[in-house]
């Protein structure tokens, strides 16, 4: 799949001068990101610049230290279940699901159609039956995903989709997220697997030690590939010196 060029559209999130941490330490300062109808935006960075923490300050489970957001046009400040009615689905790195609960028991409780959910993951249909903990990792990032756009949301956030997965499932996911935004949804997903991302991205803001450095399009950051690599994706931030993310960005790399 090749890249598309930014695209118009109503602009569906928009974060303004946004400030977010822990234990009153701010992690990420005066980040802006915008994320418009019809449009795959991905948020890159090294282990630690503050992406997780930026998703959670955008989805309503982070408290705002400064700034604003604003979802659907409107300031927003109330937490993420009633954003959530709204619109918006979050989609964490830990592939949120019941997972005592079958596959089609989770589909149930969340009022999704089984017959929607294999519409966009016909893999899943054997699986139905079995326990969430019991598929595999790309299983569950499937119906987790499942859970999300099947429900019409007019934005999703999405967190390490292609975490510890295989390149032939991350290639479905992605499929997944871009023909929902073909389909009128706006996506900001926090991605590791940056080259594979840019080909289903219309545009890509890049973080180090907490700030935007780079917002461009995905063409552009393609062509960019090799620096932002170099000197954004291999960097290890440092957290002695409080530049790095919050405890769940120091994990992992993107």
């Amino acid at each position: 799949m090749t890249g598309r060029p930014a695209r118009p559209g109503i602009t569906t999130l928009k974060a303004s001068g946004l400030t977010a941490g822990y234990s009153a330490q701010p992690v990420v300062h005066d980040v802006d990101i915008e994320v418009a109808t019809g449009e795959v935006v991905v948020l890159l960075g090294a282990n630690g610049a503050g992406k997780t923490t930026t998703m959670l300050a955008l989805s309503g489970v982070l408290p705002l230290m400064k700034g604003e957001v604003r979802f659907n046009g409107q300031p927003e400040s109330r937490s993420l279940h009633r954003r959530a009615r709204d619109g918006m689905s979050y989609v964490s790195e830990e592939r949120s699901m019941l997972r005592e609960l079958t596959l089609a028991d989770n589909l149930r409780c969340a009022g999704v159609a089984i017959a929607d959910a294999l519409g966009l993951f016909p893999e899943l249909e054997l699986r139905l039956h079995v326990r969430g903990g019991l598929v595999s990792g790309g299983e569950q990032q499937m119906l987790a995903l499942a859970l999300a756009l099947c429900r019409q949301p007019r934005l999703v956030l999405a967190d390490e989709l292609s975490l510890g997965l295989a390149p032939l499932v991350v290639q479905r996911l992605f499929q997944a997220v871009r023909a929902a935004a073909d389909n009128g949804c706006a996506v900001l997903m926090v991605e590791q697997h940056a080259r594979i991302a840019l080909r289903y991205a219309d545009r890509a803001y890049v973080m180090r030690q907490g700030r935007i450095d780079i917002s461009c399009t995905a063409t552009e950051a393609r062509a960019r590939i090799g620096e932002i690599e170099d000197s954004y994706l291999t960097a290890v931030a440092s957290h002695a010196n409080g530049s790095g993310g919050g405890p769940r960005d120091s994990s992992r790399s993107a």
